[in-house]
């Protein structure tokens, strides 16, 4: 058995040098509460780094995940810009089966009165394909001139009062896409 005194040599052995040594100094306390105060640092510290690695990895994830979804987006808008007009293609296509008819009906028909009958239902059915589409043709016959619709290319003196600053005739047909304009309508306007 070691006295107390013995044990309190070999304790201030054990202490590092720059530490004056007195021998009031008594032992260190083995009732467990300093050493959990250091079991929890170290628990703390390690709750702290899961934490951090936790947070880094739905990090990582969440970035993987937004530029997955950007290079989707971007392959999704380029697949639009090529096949966009499909659907009005498709829609249009009738009507180039009917004109491809109309064109071998030429060759052989003798009535001229039902070739061009033939070819108003081919226009009739062509409109109604662009107007399906939301293409409109703008209105010009005695419209006042709108600048937002109208391209005047020539002024001439109006054959009556009223007719005075209005659409006199239509050189070229405007058209609206959704009710926007895709082409303005070229105009002959009276002064």
């Amino acid at each position: 058995m070691k006295t107390n005194e013995t044990k309190n040599n070999e304790e201030e052995l054990k202490k590092p040098k720059d530490q004056p040594r007195t021998s009031q100094e008594e032992p260190a306390e083995t009732d467990g509460q300093t050493g959990s105060e250091e079991a929890e640092q170290p628990s703390e510290l390690e709750q702290t780094q899961q934490q951090l690695e936790e947070l880094k990895d739905k990090f990582l994830r969440l970035s993987a995940e937004f530029d997955n979804y950007r290079k989707r987006t971007l392959k999704e808008k380029a697949e639009l810009v090529l096949n966009g007009s499909e659907k009005t293609i498709s829609s249009i296509l009738p009507v180039l089966d009917d004109m491809e008819r109309a064109l071998k009906n030429m060759e052989t028909a003798t009535d001229l009165e039902a070739v061009k009958q033939g070819v108003e239902l081919i226009y009739n059915k062509f409109i109604s394909a662009l107007a399906h589409n939301g293409v409109k043709t703008i209105e010009t016959k005695e419209q006042p001139l709108n600048t937002d619709y109208h391209e005047a290319i020539a002024v001439i003196p109006a054959p009556r009062e009223e007719l005075k600053g209005k659409v006199l005739d239509c050189v070229q047909t405007g058209y609206t896409l959704n009710d926007k304009v895709i082409r303005h309508a070229k105009v002959v306007v009276g002064e």
